[in-house]
């Protein structure tokens, strides 16, 4: 399997079938529409949606029922980012090589943006799942998702990470700000499309290992990026987080002691997968493509 083909094949796909659920930028809060669609159209590696898709489809979905959780799941990364972008958290210009959202429609409008992008994920899962057949496996993975953006999930992760801002801390503070920031909505895309699945207990506990793992080593290569990448191809600036005084693996750890952890958390997860008789290829792939990605 060329992986990178598959890759941009799957992103392309995603993006076609979620035009459908973008809103029409009409009427008198329109400028919200323009906002959010704005941020959901900049691109970017889809990374959630379809780590979402590929568990649905390991686990024996043979549908596109999982498809409105992928929209969903992106719509609250999109948020997510509207707001670290913002002034008074990261205070970044670019995002994926474009404005951020509040350089072009204001922080006001941002931050409602937002709002909406995350009120509006509900209301498709929740639709989503009042026309289905398993309404519990859909009840259940809607429940999945707000954990893992939630107040026991990334915000979580965010509220730790602020608060360390030009404070010195231990490596078990910065696993929980990791895991909870980055890797908890990485779970969630795991465990709910298993869930829709109606995926066995083993298969679910693996696939909630393998996003724990890859998450993690997700967030440290981007501790790594921001010190090594190129800003060219990340499509924003680099060295924020020394800017900012955020405590991250290679202030703590160092930048070789980094790799290596990254490396071994990619390892363990990759192993997760051994529990599937299915084609975990693509999956398996994603893992290696994490550990040398530029952007």
């Amino acid at each position: 399997m060329d992986f990178k083909l598959e890759l941009t094949k799957k992103i392309n796909e995603f993006e076609n079938k979620m035009k459908e659920y973008l809103p029409e930028e009409t009427g008198y809060q329109k400028t919200i529409f323009q906002a959010m669609n704005y941020s959901l159209n900049a691109g970017g590696k889809r990374l959630r949606p379809i780590l979402l898709m590929e568990s649905y489809k390991i686990c024996g979905g043979n549908d596109n029922n999982y498809f409105p959780y992928s929209v969903a799941i992106e719509m609250i990364h999109t948020y997510s980012l509207i707001h670290d972008d913002l002034p008074a958290l990261d205070n970044d210009d670019l995002r994926r090589g474009k404005q951020t959202n509040h350089k072009v429609f204001g922080e006001a409008m941002a931050i409602l943006a937002g709002d909406a992008l995350l009120s509006h994920a509900f209301q498709i899962m929740l639709g989503a799942g009042m026309n289905t057949n398993y309404p519990d496996r859909a009840l259940n993975a809607t429940y999945e998702i707000s954990k893992g953006a939630g107040i026991y999930g990334m915000i979580a992760g965010q509220v730790a990470d602020v608060e360390s801002e030009g404070k010195k801390i231990d490596k078990e503070k910065l696993d929980f700000i990791h895991i909870n920031k980055t890797a908890a909505m990485i779970i969630a895309c795991m465990r709910s499309g298993a869930i829709l699945a109606g995926a066995s207990e083993e298969k679910l506990n693996a696939l909630t290992v393998y996003g724990k793992k890859i998450g993690l080593a997700f967030q440290i290569i981007d501790d790594i990026l921001d010190i090594e990448g190129d800003e060219i191809i990340m499509g924003k600036k680099t060295g924020s987080d020394l800017e900012n005084n955020k405590s991250t693996y290679p202030a703590i750890l160092g930048m070789k002691e980094s790799k290596k952890i990254a490396g071994e958390l990619i390892k363990e997860s990759k192993d997760a997968l051994k529990v599937f008789n299915g084609d975990t290829e693509f999956l398996l792939s994603l893992a290696d493509y994490i550990m040398s990605r530029s952007n």
